[in-house]
């Protein structure tokens, strides 16, 4: 059969793959274009299990927002380097999962990834990232994402650049105040909103270690308990939002910020791309060597 130029364009709108790729796998069809999907799924995904291993820690974090502010979902999805969290095809995957999260109600990564990429299409989010690894050439993983719901109150959302994000659930105030408080949890990532919610076995380690500084020091034993508090009310400080002096006047705190507005923060996330990914430190021609074997 003859392999014409409108059936190698059907293929590549319907795989998203490149035109010699799919000239061949149609010749290898003989022209059957579902087969030649079915052996480009087989092939792609051998190809992107094959790269699983490679660590994939940069990458970017997108965020998407009904208009009213009400819903919104925060995503991380990595590659390996700068270079291809700049592509065009890898920013639009990124936006497509982003919409997805926002647009269903999965409730896990795993669901997320065998949900539709785009409505109507039968294309899932894990197929068109094996596809997208195939033609770029880099490991890519979805790797968490958090959907907010702001029942009394409204969201706002701050992003520095493409890799830190943050989403702000916020009652009373202005929508300027609302983008500053996520300004500031972007800029000195607290761990959560107050005091009352640090866990206990955080601030019971943190005392502990306190009270062994105090006595190595050679504090007088009578004292040391207030030593201790003193520098557990100035590490809750710290940590908090609250107790957090605001980053665009450091003369007050966060909690005095929204308090003189008559607003409260019910609760925020803050995603930071790679954190907590142990990025594996390659030596740079070992690495161009597996870049030529196509590794």
């Amino acid at each position: 059969m003859a392999i014409t130029a409108s059936l190698v364009k059907e293929l590549r709108e319907r795989t998203g793959s490149g035109m010699m790729e799919c000239k061949k796998a149609l010749v290898e069809t003989n022209g059957d274009i579902d087969a030649a999907i079915e052996n480009m799924r087989k092939s792609g995904q051998a190809k992107a299990a094959k790269k699983a291993g490679r660590t994939a820690a940069d990458g970017l974090i997108v965020i998407q927002m009904t208009d009213d502010n009400k819903k919104g979902v925060m995503v991380e999805v990595n590659c390996e380097t700068d270079f291809v969290a700049k592509d065009e095809n890898f920013t639009s995957f990124a936006d497509a999962v982003a919409q997805r999260a926002l647009a269903s109600d999965v409730a896990t990564v795993e669901e997320l990834l065998n949900a539709p990429l785009h409505d109507g299409e039968e294309t899932t989010i894990n197929t068109a990232r094996e596809a997208l690894i195939v033609k770029i050439g880099e490991n890519m993983n979805v790797r968490r994402f958090e959907r907010f719901e702001s029942a009394n109150g409204r969201l706002a959302s701050y992003s520095h650049g493409s890799r830190i994000g943050v989403i702000v659930d916020i009652e009373g105030g202005d929508d300027e105040l609302a983008k500053d408080i996520a300004m500031h949890v972007a800029a000195s990532n607290p761990t959560c909103v107050s005091a009352e919610q640090v866990p206990a076995d955080m601030l019971e380690k943190e005392r502990e270690i306190f009270k062994v500084q105090a006595l190595e020091s050679g504090k007088p034993e009578n004292i040391v308990d207030k030593i201790v508090d003193g520098r557990v009310r100035k590490f809750l400080s710290e940590i908090t939002l609250l107790g957090q002096a605001f980053v665009k006047d450091p003369d007050i705190t966060v909690e005095k910020l929204l308090a003189g507005a008559g607003a409260k923060v019910n609760t925020f996330k803050r995603f930071e791309v790679g954190e907590g990914i142990e990025k594996k430190q390659e030596n740079f021609a070992d690495e161009v060597m597996a870049q030529v074997r196509g590794d």
